[in-house]
């Protein structure tokens, strides 16, 4: 495994692969089961596989967890290792981000609801980013999780609105022996709160049970979320089509329910693709 800090060795580098497929995934490090999912998958799929591991500043609000983010990057070196990556990219802020930037806004709409609206400004620090990295990986394939599925939606909007010749792979949630979705951030929770947490994926269990029975109204759906959720601060509980538009009754094939809360200071996400 080869491993580059600098941006113009590893473009540099990559010239040389004219015909080989090539597979990217974007990491904030502290790499889990999840991660090491969609970087298997990468291997299997492509000739050469990239990770990157970025804490980037831009998609973090004031006041977030940017300093105190999970950092692991010796283990982190050795998990890409041991799964089979063929390229590691670390780089610093200075070698991603320029003085006087160019803007990058999010959709005006969709890229300022649910997480948009909570953390208004992150998907602009998203996009931004995650287009450089593609700029600077240029990848066949990129692999992007389904526990972040408003940004795996926004990223594949930008890939088709700008033209660009990159395959989004769309990855299933990784869950751990509770159905908890891994996270990086799952690190903060205390034994007590993630007992807690577990309410998150019941809550959603509880609403496939509903449909599975013919219940199909979104609003008494979120009603019984609301009820499992009673261990944790609920930010948001919403129901929407694969192109984030708010539905309201149930459409097999074309839903997300989408859940956003606080389990002691820790802000978790999940969701299930109905």
């Amino acid at each position: 495994m080869k491993i580059f800090t600098k941006t113009n060795k590893l473009i540099q580098y990559l010239s040389q692969y004219k015909s080989e497929s090539i597979g990217f995934v974007p990491t904030m490090g502290a790499l889990h089961n999840g991660h090491i999912s969609l970087i298997k998958r990468s291997v299997e799929e492509n000739d050469i596989t990239i990770v990157s591991i970025f804490v980037n500043p831009t998609q973090f609000l004031e006041g977030e967890d940017l300093d105190k983010y999970p950092k692991k990057i010796e283990a982190d070196k050795k998990v890409c290792s041991f799964a089979g990556v063929d390229i590691l990219f670390i780089p610093t802020k200075e070698e991603i981000y320029f003085e006087d930037e160019l803007s990058f806004i999010a959709p005006k709409t969709k890229g300022f609801i649910l997480e948009g609206y909570h953390r208004p400004g992150h998907f602009n620090g998203v996009l931004q980013v995650v287009l450089k990295l593609l700029n600077i990986t240029k990848p066949t394939n990129a692999y992007f999780g389904k526990k972040d599925a408003q940004q795996l939606y926004l990223v594949k909007k930008m890939i088709k609105e700008l033209f660009l010749n990159i395959n989004i792979v769309e990855c299933e949630i990784v869950r751990d022996e509770s159905a908890l979705a891994l996270s990086s951030r799952n690190e903060y929770l205390t034994s007590a709160e993630k007992e807690r947490a577990k309410s998150i994926p019941n809550s959603l269990k509880k609403a496939t049970e509903l449909i599975s029975k013919g219940e199909l109204s979104s609003v008494k759906i979120k009603k019984e979320i609301a009820k499992t959720l009673i261990e944790v601060k609920v930010e948001y509980i919403e129901i929407v089509d694969r192109d984030f538009n708010k539905l309201e009754q149930i459409e097999l094939g074309n839903t997300i329910i989408l859940v956003a809360a606080y389990v002691g200071t820790t802000r978790l996400i999940d969701n299930i693709w109905i």
